[in-house]
């Protein structure tokens, strides 16, 4: 793991600033002698810089060990991968966890609310500070797939391809809803705010698959032999639902979760900028934007509706839904379809 702390202060989209930041990243592979083979990974919400470790398949895996790697679809024989961890995150990168400056206290609720655009400007001053001027691709699903678009948006000619995944312009209203209760169980407990965290999992959790994925999986499957006529675990989805929640307040940090989701709150191409058409008018990327059958968090209307907007304005588009019963997550799972499809728009000229 690298940091890189600017001392420059990074202008915020509230109007706000932050005097000095870290941003924490890793790499895998080697940057070429004209710093042409590099891709910037962008995660999800609860991600961090670790995406692969690809000398060992058996210790710490990273969140995408299935598509970065030595011979994978993101080759790291090829390219030089760098994945950040986020401005706002907990993973290293400052946010409400970090110290302030000013206090040498933790931030907490009086970091400044961030957007997805704070965090690719961020990003964009690593990817100064190590001399590369174009990237060869920014790759990301869900939240990772919003600071695609906006790199795509922001910083039209630093990056020859964007692949977008699982991702909108905008989050539906039911989607808006969903970070609104996670928020709202967090903000209900602040004496106790890892109950709500555990909650906002459990809730996100169920978004993140289909309603198949969870059917074929546990059913309405009892513990028990039969129903024990109380309040307690007798169902194995609830169970499964307080593992995860119970796992997730282990490694993430609830105030965290917060900003990060109302920063995808936030995110809205179309009201930043007026439509879609004006959003993607001065891009220059080819894109590869997929999205996921059974997701529907981000149902594939939203994907093609960008896909279609960019063909209008004769960008180069490619677009793939790919079929797969496990919902939002899928692709954070094993899908010949995704591998073949990132390999082969990596791996083209035109």
């Amino acid at each position: 793991m690298y940091k890189f702390t600017s001392q420059s202060p990074l202008a915020l989209s509230s109007g706000k600033h932050l005097k000095t930041y870290e941003i924490a990243y890793e790499t895998y592979g080697k940057l070429n002698a004209d710093h042409s083979n590099a891709i910037l990974i962008c995660h999800a919400l609860s991600g961090d810089a670790h995406a692969s470790n690809p000398e060992s398949e058996t210790e710490n895996p990273g969140w995408w060990q299935l598509m970065v790697g030595p011979e994978k679809p993101i080759d790291t024989n090829r390219f030089f991968v760098i994945c950040t961890n986020v401005l706002g995150s907990c993973y290293g990168s400052t946010g409400p966890t970090s110290l302030d400056p000013d206090t040498h206290k933790q931030y907490q609720l009086s970091f400044p609310v961030i957007t997805i655009e704070d965090m690719v400007n961020a990003q964009a001053a690593l990817i100064d500070h190590l001399d590369i001027q174009t990237l060869f691709a920014v790759v990301g699903g869900s939240m990772g797939g919003m600071q695609t678009l906006q790199w795509s948006i922001s910083h039209p000619n630093r990056l020859k391809k964007a692949i977008v995944i699982a991702a909108a312009a905008q989050l539906g209203p039911q989607s808006l809803a969903f970070n609104t209760i996670g928020r709202e169980a967090i903000q209900a407990t602040p004496e106790t705010p890892n109950i709500g965290l555990a909650i906002a999992r459990m809730i996100g959790h169920i978004t993140y698959r289909s309603d198949e994925s969870i059917g074929t999986k546990f059913g309405r499957k009892l513990q028990e032999a039969d129903y024990g006529y109380g309040f307690s675990t007798e169902f194995e989805i609830e169970s499964y639902l307080k593992y995860q929640g119970e796992k997730f307040i282990n490694r993430f940090d609830a105030t965290t979760y917060l900003y990060l989701s109302k920063a995808m709150s936030y995110f809205d191409l179309i009201k930043s900028y007026g439509s879609l058409e004006s959003a993607f008018k001065n891009c220059t990327a080819q894109f590869l934007i997929m999205s996921i059958s059974s997701d529907w968090l981000y149902p594939s209307e939203q994907s093609k509706e960008m896909a279609k907007t960019l063909i209008k304005l004769n960008k180069t588009v490619t677009y793939c839904e790919i079929n797969s019963p496990h919902g939002h997550d899928s692709f954070l799972m094993e899908s010949n379809d995704l591998s073949t499809m990132i390999r082969s728009f990596l791996d083209s000229t035109s």
